[in-house]
């Protein structure tokens, strides 16, 4: 019983969503003229986990799960970091 208990709690641990600091950003207009509609986002912190469109999270205004594998965001992120270095490099 008590080895149930703790499976339990560890699975209800894991597949938790993992809870992000809002930000509201006020609506605005690009600069084709398109008027982009307020909005919550998570924070910006570098944690790839914790943003509504990553799986396994909900974003709890629209109740839409998220779909973008967290593993997207590292090879967005490293590929960004690649062109910085490349074209900052002194040769």
């Amino acid at each position: 019983m008590k080895k149930k208990l703790t499976i339990t709690a560890i699975l209800a641990v894991l597949s938790t969503p993992v809870l992000a600091e809002d930000v509201y950003v006020n609506g605005y207009e690009r600069n084709n003229g398109v008027y982009v509609e307020p909005y919550h986002r998570t924070a910006p912190d570098n944690n790839v986990y914790d943003n509504y469109s990553t799986q396994g999270n909900i974003n709890p205004y629209t109740g839409q799960a998220g779909t973008v594998n967290p593993s997207y965001y590292q090879l967005q992120q490293q590929q960004q970091q690649s062109t910085y270095s490349n074209r900052y490099r002194r040769y």
